[in-house]
């Protein structure tokens, strides 16, 4: 049986969609994976056993993206169950022009056009649980999600390991500040080795905070790694302090005690999933969550009002 997955773009969307991908699995243990999706999304989800084909969508990239649709539709060709977890006209153009019999995507204009099955989320829920929903039409038995799931091998530290995530792609409204992040690092870093992750626009935040840390041991991965080394340098962390981020749900895959650090977002909707070891840290305020890539107000008081006590002590708990 052949099965068509589109993944969100993010990589934290596409790590939470894992839960459901595993349970359509087990619903078709026979199903041959074919993944769409950005590069982050392809890089780290490639590796699932049932994964036969996998390609990255380039059809924004020059021309017609109608026209361009349509070509990597025939590429793909047909499939026997297609699902998309984007809510985004091409995708929904791309499961329809493949000839796939059955589809499912979130319901919208275009999907209920396009697709066989247009679903409306139990909402408000969890972004898994969501995908849960959207998945569940294409199964005859109910779906059971568990844990996200990453087939990356974790790497394995010889010492205790704290990292440091202080970026988020999203946008600056999601990031607490590098002088916090090293003042927690040096709280802790009598019993951890430290490593700073980063993707290559967060270089400057992790040299500052590396700067701030002069005489421990530290380890500045920013705009250093793969997804793949991402994923694997993550899952061997003993502890992991971070903001709401990809890599924040990557750390939940693998189980890892996480301190995660919420400002704008949704904390029910995008915590990390059924990781019994994570905390998060926020402060109600009135203008929160807002879901702005920057503070519209000017003052970003929901990250720049949480102190580094705070997260120390959180970390301490888990610790």
């Amino acid at each position: 049986m052949k099965l068509l997955v589109i993944l969100p773009n993010w990589l934290g969307d596409a790590v939470m969609a894992t839960p459901a991908i595993e349970a359509l699995c087990v619903v078709y243990p026979d199903a041959e994976l074919t993944l769409v999706g950005s590069f982050v999304s392809i890089e780290a989800l490639k590796y699932h056993p049932q994964c036969v084909r996998y390609y990255v969508d380039e059809t924004k990239k020059g021309g017609n993206r109608l026209l361009n649709t349509l070509r990597f539709a025939k590429v793909l060709g047909r499939h026997d169950l297609g699902i998309t977890f984007r809510n985004q006209l091409h995708s929904s153009l791309l499961l329809s022009w493949t000839k796939t019999p059955i589809t499912a995507g979130r319901k919208s204009w275009h999907s209920k056009l396009l697709l066989t099955h247009a679903i409306k989320p139990h909402h408000p829920s969890h972004l898994v649980e969501q995908y849960r929903d959207i998945a569940q039409s294409l199964s005859p038995s109910p779906l059971v999600i568990q844990n996200l799931k990453l087939h990356i091998p974790l790497h394995p530290y010889k010492r205790p390991t704290l990292g440091i995530n202080p970026g988020a792609t999203y946008g600056s409204a999601k990031r607490w500040y590098p002088e916090k992040f090293a003042e927690v690092a040096r709280a802790l870093s009598e019993r951890f080795d430290i490593i700073l992750f980063g993707g290559p626009n967060e270089v400057g935040m992790a040299n500052d905070i590396e700067s701030r840390l002069r005489g421990l041991n530290v380890t500045n991965l920013a705009g250093k790694t793969s997804i793949q080394e991402l994923c694997s340098f993550i899952g061997g962390l003993d502890l992991f302090i971070t903001n709401d981020s990809g890599p924040m749900h990557v750390a939940a895959a693998y189980q890892v005690p996480t301190v995660a650090i919420f400002g704008p977002t949704r904390h029910l909707e995008t915590s990390q999933w059924m990781n019994k070891k994570s905390v998060i840290v926020r402060h109600d305020m009135e203008c929160a969550p807002c879901m702005k890539r920057e503070c519209p107000l000017g003052h970003h008081e929901c990250m720049k009002s949480i102190t580094a006590a705070e997260v120390i002590e959180a970390a301490q708990k888990l610790i």
